[in-house]
């Protein structure tokens, strides 16, 4: 099993138990798991959403994040900006999509102007680097001495995948091929467009080949938060798509997931699984987020 894989099972799993087992952190709240999952009442939003964001902070100097017995945490790569999902190549050399939200040109409703004041505290909205950049740890030390420009020029790059000798990258519009040769440290060539979806909103971008190698999925997530500007504005989205690399061609997969971040293939069943962000505005636990299949 490729090491990428590995990685993006562990992202979802580990990903989604977190979701789940937060709900037991205040009171004797029933586990929200299976069939029929026990959910906190909502509590009701009144004019203004309630929305809770931690202030963005970096380790301080010399600090590094307590780890379980055994294992030790270190800094692999620093000076990012936003770097929101990596991939593994088979060289082992690390790829960073750099990207990040941007503030909206029309604020459409109370909500957007809560979130985008949200976000701007938390450090999590401003300019999009729109690059992927390549970490290459040459010794083994667990420091990528080289951090280079692997491709540039992209619209809100997420998700990434390589089959053979194709790259592809998950923008926020589209999903793009690039040619790649084995142990490229950067590509300049132009990519072709497989398949295009609206931009923004739930902007990012899961990649996730099949096992066979076949197919892509896509996650694209809704536009907005309860479908506030019409149905018509979600067409298209909070879905993940089948995309068929060789045709171009591609149709819904599954449909009713607001926001599916991370995908991964359960190794046993073959069954798809990912992690759904649920609505804003009532609080943290209600809609919960969710791992399903």
């Amino acid at each position: 099993m490729a090491f990428s894989d590995i990685f993006a099972r562990f992202v979802a799993v580990i990903g989604g138990a977190a979701l789940l087992t937060r709900r037991l952190r205040e009171g004797t709240h029933e586990p929200a798991w299976g069939s029929a999952p026990v959910i906190p009442t909502a509590k009701p939003q009144g004019r203004i959403p309630t929305l809770k964001m931690p202030t963005a902070q970096g380790w301080a100097q010399g600090q590094t994040p307590i780890a379980a017995s055994g294992l030790k945490v270190n800094a692999f790569a620093t000076g990012l900006k936003h770097p929101r999902w990596i991939h593994v190549l088979p060289n082992g050399d690390v790829l960073a999509a750099e990207s990040s939200n941007v503030p909206r040109a029309v604020m459409r409703n109370i909500f957007d102007y809560a979130m985008v004041a949200t976000m701007k505290r938390a450090a999590a909205v401003g300019v999009s680097a729109n690059r992927i950049t390549l970490l290459r740890d040459t010794d083994g030390d667990g420091v990528a001495e080289t951090q280079q420009v692997f491709l540039e020029g992209l619209n809100q790059p997420f998700g990434m995948a390589l089959l053979g000798e194709t790259f592809y990258v998950g923008n926020t519009d589209g999903v793009v091929a690039f040619p790649y040769a084995a142990g490229a440290s950067r590509i300049t060539a132009p990519g072709r467009t497989l398949a295009t979806f609206k931009p923004g909103g739930h902007w990012t971008r899961s990649l996730l080949p099949s096992p066979d190698g076949r197919k892509l999925y896509v996650g694209v997530g809704s536009s907005s938060n309860i479908a506030e500007n019409g149905m018509e504005d979600e067409e298209g989205r909070a879905l993940i798509y089948e995309l068929d690399p060789m045709s171009g061609g591609g149709r819904t997969f599954a449909s009713g997931l607001r926001n599916a971040v991370g995908m991964a293939w359960e190794p046993q069943t073959g069954v798809l699984w990912t992690v759904v962000n649920e609505r804003d505005g009532l609080g943290d636990e209600t809609p919960p987020d969710y791992l399903t299949s």
